[in-house]
């Protein structure tokens, strides 16, 4: 009985890792997709004049530096 209950106990926390495994992945997707889209945006307002060149460039240092850390694995989804 005590081999069922150690075997039981591995499969719950396996499958608790893999869970919380794939909410990171789905956090840093969005994460990933937010920066993106403030990029997009604020170059959206500069070409119609109301944003700056400023607000454009700290989106896309922003974003550069995500995907230095995260990889650009959000682009592909």
């Amino acid at each position: 009985m005590a081999g069922f209950l150690d075997r039981a106990k591995e499969q719950a926390q396996s499958a608790l890792q893999q869970g919380k495994q794939k909410v990171d992945d789905v956090q840093q997707q969005k994460a990933g997709g937010d920066l993106l889209k403030k990029l997009g945006a604020a170059y959206y307002a500069e070409r119609r004049g109301s944003g700056s060149p400023q607000a454009t460039q700290d989106a896309l240092t922003a974003l550069d530096a995500y995907v230095n850390t995260h990889g650009d694995a959000f682009l592909r989804h």
